[in-house]
């Protein structure tokens, strides 16, 4: 299978996290709850999965929480950074048992139509465009699969992005693809009628660098194709600081993080690349916006 081409380098990103895997559980307090937030709308289920992938599994807990959940379930973690899955697999246990598997998921060496349901929370947006793994993950799903992901929308960090833009022309802060885009390429690939929703988070920091020390603990890094190899000098910190100083607020440094919730249904067959949505599936490469049908929808914090 032909690998696309990316923003994101997926080598970079398994180094990333593989560096973070010891202090991403203490630092993912967002994750945490996004996590809990997609665990809930396990609701949607029609009937109890045989078969679960949970893709960017990270440390393993949300596998380790669908395992406790469907007991009788198959639940595979699969990240690409090795050292993360060598945390989920302490986890593991014989009478819960979680399958750990090292894969990129633009490329899953998984059969077709293996799973009943496709958990993905907080990882595709390492992936741009997300095209080449939504179809993988279509393509593992059974006809009448479910998927429920999340992911990074571009408001998210846009005070840091905003003071960086004021601090130098570089790339500083990585770029996330908008809820409608995403809807879109679901249904470009065989998801039936996805529905999406967008969550709020905002967070206060002390300062700057304590935004970047958290950053760095999940290792959620900037890995953008175009941003500086080179360490950022001094002034341009400065200029950035300043700026972000500017909008400074009685709890602190603000930080917004938006998120997009995705549902989607597999359609009876997947498709291939380039191929369009047949009109007697329902597909119209179009994405239905419900604020109000999914649990969470509308939150602001």
């Amino acid at each position: 299978m032909s690998t696309p081409a990316t923003d994101i380098d997926p080598a970079a990103v398994a180094r990333s996290f593989g560096a973070a895997s010891r202090s991403y559980d203490a630092a993912a307090w967002l994750q945490t709850e996004v996590r809990n937030e997609l665990l809930s709308r396990l609701d949607l289920l029609r009937a109890p999965p045989r078969a679960v992938l949970d893709l960017g599994a990270g440390t393993g807990l949300a596998a380790l929480e669908i395992k406790r959940r469907f007991r009788r379930a198959t639940v595979t973690a699969a990240d690409i950074a090795a050292p993360m899955l060598q945390v989920a697999r302490r986890r593991s246990r014989f009478w819960r048992p979680i399958r750990c598997v090292e894969a990129d998921a633009r490329a899953l060496p998984f059969d077709d139509a293996s799973f009943d349901l496709v958990f993905t929370s907080l990882m595709l947006q390492w992936l741009q465009p997300p095209d080449a793994a939504l179809r993988e993950i279509r393509r593992v799903l059974k006809p009448g699969g479910l998927l429920l992901a999340s992911s990074f929308g571009p408001a998210t960090l846009q005070e840091l992005r905003q003071s960086w833009a004021a601090a130098d022309t570089g790339v500083h802060v990585n770029e996330f693809v908008d809820m409608h885009d995403l809807g879109s390429a679901l249904g470009r690939v065989g998801f039936v009628e996805p529905v999406l929703d967008v969550d709020r988070h905002l967070r206060y920091y002390p300062d700057a660098r304590a935004l970047m020390r958290e950053l760095k603990a999940l290792g959620a890094r900037n890995l953008n194709a175009q941003r500086a190899r080179g360490l950022t000098g001094r002034k341009a910190f400065a200029r950035m600081n300043a700026a972000y100083e500017s909008l400074r607020q009685a709890a602190g440094l603000p930080a917004t993080w938006q998120v997009v919730y995705a549902v989607g249904w597999a359609a009876d067959a997947p498709l291939s690349e380039g191929e369009s949505p047949p009109s007697s599936t329902g597909i119209s490469g179009e994405v239905r916006i419900d604020a109000d049908s999914l649990r969470g929808s509308g939150r602001r914090r």
